[in-house]
């Protein structure tokens, strides 16, 4: 029991590392700062942001390091290349010292590497500690992320609001200071032996309880989060509070035994978040799956081609050979690097995700100076935590498949293209007006899309591309956030200093500062046209993969019954 114990502490710590470690999502609070004190132009200003991006093609060094040290250090090491380089520009924009434009972007490279390492120490420590509920630890601390840009809103409030190089100064500390936190429970990692069926059930509505009181903390802070700065220190106790008070569900679960009989068995729980298939579900399924395209052989040679006869009159037409032409026969079949990059499933499912998440992060890169250019520049960091809150509850709503799979069940890729949607109508929506109203839901339908993207791409790569070899196969889809970045964002960059020249000159330095709608009109048609090829490219994805899909849960609901 007390190795039970111990690893929900770790669980918890894990969330507040997530929590407070998700810097790059608060870069809009202090750029605009950042772009006068450098007196760069905004095309500049992007590639810091692509530098922070660009972090993550650096990612793999964790898992390197993770190789030859104890994971400890490997956390302290995250922290302390955050603080070095979110500390030296603090420095900067607080004008204390002065550095060239080169060792900015390599500050912000160094500081988006750090966000990657976090990440992978997490990872790691929800793998070991939960291996029977493994997907849904993953999924959890996950969502946390998300939350980052509204808890650093509620504690710069509380400190300084009127400040905007604040924001530097937490990105500096506080993961530092969350870090040795959690080393306490991290270094007495407990050793756990496997749990009965009992205890499986036990721990998965301590996972529901543990997600409806996230949903609880993430309005808690879209609420509060942008108060006037008289109650931010109250507020901000009741924020920690939150993050605290995890610890007392799984006593009380364990104490109530008549929860689980009253509550938990009007739940299904077979899947989980973070990923549809089990392990023990998918090798059953591979193999029974086998057995059947033995049967219907048809002489291709094809392991990985179409495994239902076509008719004469699905073999023409177009839409039929996009949709039938060496699709996935059966999911979880694993793809080494070589297959992947020859599968047409895998790039259209690349565009998705580039045409989706990436332009919805490249989005938030730019909130500051959408908001300066719509005349809203005092609302930007209400704006941030808009976005941060409704990412959130993106990445948590992409747990809502699993849970309500029994009753409603449809293809993860299905659900892919359902959170898509509301990408464009965001974008067309900022592109016709301008005003508060507009850019607040705007705000809110693009980090609720891109938050349920990033947190159900893994287990959408897992499902098509092979449980075993996520790690590589994700890390290559990820490819796409510093290109979108650099692309979209130099396209937003060039068409704000287009018109930007006819705009005013900053007065503290060289920069030049864009008014009006005219200043990102285009840049939203533009970004609303590339969110609608993603939408079409996951509509594509969906058609071609929804056999694999129907068949893996007709195969699974043969095995209950």
């Amino acid at each position: 029991m007390a190795g039970q114990s111990r690893k929900w502490m770790i669980l918890i710590a894990t969330i507040w590392i997530q929590a407070f470690t998700g810097t790059n999502f608060d870069f809009s609070a202090y750029s605009t700062h950042l772009k006068t004190v450098l007196g760069i132009s905004q095309v500049q200003l992007n590639y810091l942001a692509v530098a922070s991006d660009l972090g993550k093609v650096f990612g793999w060094s964790s898992g390197l390091a993770l190789m030859y040290f104890p994971l400890w250090i490997v956390l302290l090491f995250s922290a302390f290349l955050g603080f070095f380089a979110y500390a030296l520009q603090w420095l900067l924009i607080t004008n204390f010292i002065s550095l060239p434009y080169l060792l900015v972007f390599l500050l912000c490279l160094m500081a988006g590497c750090s966000i990657c390492w976090f990440n992978t120490v997490c990872f790691v420590l929800c793998i070991r500690n939960f291996p029977a509920n493994r997907p849904l630890a993953l999924s959890l601390t996950v969502s946390f992320n998300g939350v980052s840009a509204a808890l650093y809103t509620l504690v710069g409030r509380a400190i300084d609001p009127s400040s905007s190089d604040i924001y530097l100064l937490l990105n500096a500390l506080l993961p530092l200071i969350i870090s040795v936190a959690a080393l306490l429970p991290i270094l007495r990692q407990p050793s756990l032996d496997p749990l009965s069926p009992d205890g499986n059930r036990r721990d998965s509505l301590i996972f529901l309880i543990l997600n409806f009181l996230a949903i609880l903390t993430g309005i808690y802070l879209l609420l509060f989060s942008s108060s006037n700065a008289s109650r931010a220190s109250l507020l901000l106790g009741g924020a920690i509070f939150l993050l605290i008070f995890p610890l007392c569900i799984p006593g009380m679960v364990y104490a109530r035994h008549w929860f689980h009989r009253t509550i938990h068995s009007s739940f299904e729980l077979h899947g989980s978040s973070f990923l549809l298939i089990d392990d023990d579900d998918l090798e059953l399924h591979k193999e029974l799956l086998t057995r059947e395209l033995s049967i219907q052989e048809n002489g291709d040679g094809n392991m990985y081609g179409i495994t239902r006869q076509t008719s004469a009159s699905e073999k023409e037409g177009c839409c039929d050979t996009m949709v039938g032409k060496d699709r996935l026969a059966m999911l979880g079949e694993e793809h080494s690097v070589w297959l992947l990059v020859r599968r047409l499933d895998f790039w259209l499912y690349y565009i998705a995700y580039f045409c989706g998440g990436t332009i919805g992060l490249v989005y938030s890169n730019n909130l500051g100076q959408i908001a300066q250019s719509l005349g809203q520049g005092h609302n930007t960091t209400t704006l941030l935590t808009l976005y941060s809150s409704f990412s959130f509850f993106g990445r948590l709503l992409s747990a809502v498949p699993d849970y309500i799979r029994v009753k409603m069940y449809f293809a993860r890729t299905a659900w892919l293209t359902i959170a898509l949607v509301p990408t464009p109508v965001a974008f067309f929506l900022l592109a016709w007006s301008g005003n508060a109203m507009a850019l607040n839901i705007g705000t809110a339908l693009v980090g609720l899309s891109s938050g349920f993207i990033f947190a159900a791409a893994v287990s959408i790569t897992s499902e098509l591309f092979g449980p075993n070899s996520v790690g590589v196969n994700h890390n290559i889809l990820i490819t796409n956030i510093p290109i979108g970045s650099l692309i979209y964002g130099l396209l937003a960059a060039l068409v704000y200093d287009a018109h930007a020249l006819h705009s005013v000159m900053n007065v503290n330095s060289d920069s030049v500062v864009c008014m009006g709608r005219q200043c990102y009109f285009f840049t939203f048609v533009w970004w609303g046209c590339i969110s609608v090829a993603g939408l079409s490219s996951s509509m594509l994805l969906f058609f071609r993969t929804r056999h694999a899909y129907d068949l893996f849960e007709r195969k699974r609901i043969s095995q209950l019954y």
